[in-house]
C-alpha cells in the first residue's frame, strides 16, 4: 500500500444493520468526501426495499458512485467492479476529493486488498468440453494435470472442479503454479493507502435493528418490488434471487413458503448472514479496527485505521 502518493482510500464495512449508511454519510458530509459502494447488491435498479438501500434523500447528501447501474436480469462480477471501483477512485482524487468505500459484501471488499481474478482466458470451445465431463471424470483428468495433489480444492464442488480444470487447460499450468503466480499478484489498489473500519454492535443490540428492520421492509412493500422484478428478470441473476429477503419473498410468491413465514425467515437467515460476515471481516480482511456503531462519532471513525 502506498504512503507516498497522496492516494488515500477509506473505507468502512460491517455485518448487516451495523448502521454504516448515517455513519458514512456524516463523515463524507464532513470531509469532502464521495461514496463508492462495495454492496454486492446495490448494483442493481429496483432492488431497493429489500437491501436497504440508501433513499434519494440520502443519496443527494453527497455522491455516490456504483448504486443502480445494472439491470436485474444482468450479472455483475468482480472483474468489472474493480475496473469501475478504481476509475471512481482516481477520478475523485483528481477532482479533489476524498474516497469513502462503504459496504458489507465482503469479497468485493478484499479486491481492494488482494487479487481476487486472474487474467486466465478460456476459449468457449474448452469451457463447453469441460461442461460436458461428469464430475468424475473432470476430476481425474484434473488429477493428471496435477500429480503432486489438488491442495485445498473442493472437490466435491462441481463448479469448483470444472473451473479449476478449465483454468489448468487454459493455461498449461497446475493448481499450485496457479495459486503461487495469483499471490504474487499486486492488488488493484496497491497504490493507495488503505484506512478500513469495521463497525458492530452488540448482539442484542443487533438482533434488534436486523427484526426491525425486516418488518420494515415488509411494510414498506418488499413483496410488490420482488413481485415486479421477478417480471423484469430477477430469476435469472441467481446472485440477486438468492440474496436474503428476496429468496424468502420469492418463496412466498412460489407457494413454497407460508406469507406468516416470511419475517422470522429473512430475521433468521440475515442472523446467519452476519456470522458469516463477521468471520469473513476477521478471516478475510487485514487486521483492522473494529468500533462499536452504537457509540462511534464520526470524528473518531478513521483516527485508529
Amino acid at each position: 500500500m502506498s504512503e507516498d502518493t497522496g492516494k488515500v482510500l477509506h473505507l468502512l464495512t460491517g455485518c448487516t444493520a451495523a448502521g454504516k449508511t448515517e455513519l458514512a454519510l456524516s463523515w463524507a458530509e464532513r470531509n469532502n468526501a464521495e461514496i463508492v459502494s462495495s454492496d454486492s447488491l446495490l448494483f442493481y435498479r429496483g432492488m431497493d426495499i429489500g437491501t436497504a438501500k440508501p433513499s434519494r434523500e440520502e443519496l443527494a447528501r453527497v455522491p455516490h458512485h456504483l448504486i443502480d447501474i445494472c439491470s436485474v436480469a444482468e450479472r455483475m462480477d468482480i472483474t468489472r467492479y474493480v475496473e469501475l471501483a478504481r476509475s471512481c477512485a482516481e477520478s475523485i482524487h483528481a477532482r479533489g476529493g476524498r474516497v469513502l468505500v462503504t459496504g458489507g459484501s465482503g469479497f468485493y471488499l478484499k479486491a481492494f486488498f488482494a487479487p481476487v481474478a486472474d487474467d486466465i482466458v478460456v476459449a468457449a470451445v474448452l469451457r463447453e468440453r469441460v461442461a460436458s465431463l461428469s464430475l468424475e471424470s473432470a476430476l481425474a483428468e484434473l488429477r493428471k494435470l496435477n500429480p503432486a495433489g489438488l491442495g485445498s480444492l473442493d472437490t466435491a464442488n462441481p463448479r469448483r472442479v470444472t473451473r479449476a480444470l478449465e483454468r489448468c487447460l487454459a493455461s498449461g499450468k497446475t493448481l499450485e503454479g496457479l495459486a503461487a503466480e495469483f499471490a504474487a499478484r499486486p492488488s488493484a489498489f496497491s497504490d493507495w493507502s488503505l484506512k478500513l473500519v469495521q463497525l458492530d454492535r452488540r448482539p442484542d443490540d443487533l438482533e434488534r435493528r436486523i427484526a426491525q428492520r425486516a418488518q420494515a421492509m415488509i411494510e414498506a412493500g418488499l413483496v410488490d418490488e420482488v413481485r415486479h422484478l421477478l417480471t423484469l428478470g430477477l430469476a435469472e441473476n441467481p446472485s440477486a434471487a438468492r440474496a436474503i429477503g428476496y429468496r424468502e419473498t420469492i418463496a412466498v410468491l412460489q407457494g413454497s413458503l407460508p406469507a406468516d413465514r416470511l419475517l422470522p425467515e429473512i430475521v433468521q437467515n440475515t442472523k446467519a448472514l452476519v456470522k458469516k460476515q463477521r468471520t469473513w471481516f476477521k478471516t478475510q480482511l487485514p487486521p483492522h479496527p473494529v468500533v462499536d456503531a452504537a457509540s462511534a462519532t464520526v470524528e473518531q471513525l478513521f483516527v485508529l485505521a
